[in-house]
């Protein structure tokens, strides 16, 4: 059977969402670099940057699935669930 984990972190409830300014600011005012949020929470820096300095009107990444979607709900740009499965919980299983 495969496992599953379902992280702690659930933003479905009705607290309002930021824009990616309010974020900016949010981590100009507490000193965190994006990087160190990001490896704490095993994302890729990168994909973290790109993110947050996206346009909030036509944002190039839709953060729609997979690790966009968990970064843009624990960043609170969206509502929804981090979902991370253990590893190799995904695999499509081979069919003889």
């Amino acid at each position: 059977m495969q496992q599953r984990q379902l992280l702690h972190h659930n933003r479905t409830t009705a607290m309002p969402l930021k824009t990616r300014q309010q974020i900016r600011a949010e981590f100009a005012a507490r000193g965190v670099p994006y990087s160190a949020w990001a490896r704490d929470r095993g994302y890729s820096p990168n994909m973290v940057i790109a993110i947050v300095n996206d346009d909030d009107h036509n944002p190039r990444l839709k953060c729609l699935r997979g690790d966009a979607h968990n970064i843009a709900v624990e960043l609170g740009l969206k509502r929804g669930q981090v979902f991370k499965a253990e590893a190799g919980a995904l695999r499509l299983s081979h069919v003889a």
